[in-house]
């Protein structure tokens, strides 16, 4: 689980930085860093509701008091 949750955030972060490259390079009327940017939301809610479906079905144990 741990490796699995560390992949997206990797490829989100690389989503991010290809975006940040994108606006620097490319012309005015590309949108490659719009596109970019779009893929990076989906993967943080996909990460999102992959960490709350983990923790329901009990792959992530809760903390102990």
């Amino acid at each position: 689980m741990r490796y699995v949750v560390l992949v997206v955030f990797l490829m989100i972060v690389a989503s991010l930085g290809s975006a940040l490259f994108f606006m620097y390079r490319d012309q005015s009327g590309s949108n490659r860093a719009v596109k970019a940017l779009a893929i990076r939301v989906g993967l943080s809610i996909a990460l999102f509701l992959f960490l709350m479906a983990g923790y329901y079905f009990g792959y992530i144990p809760g903390r102990l008091s």
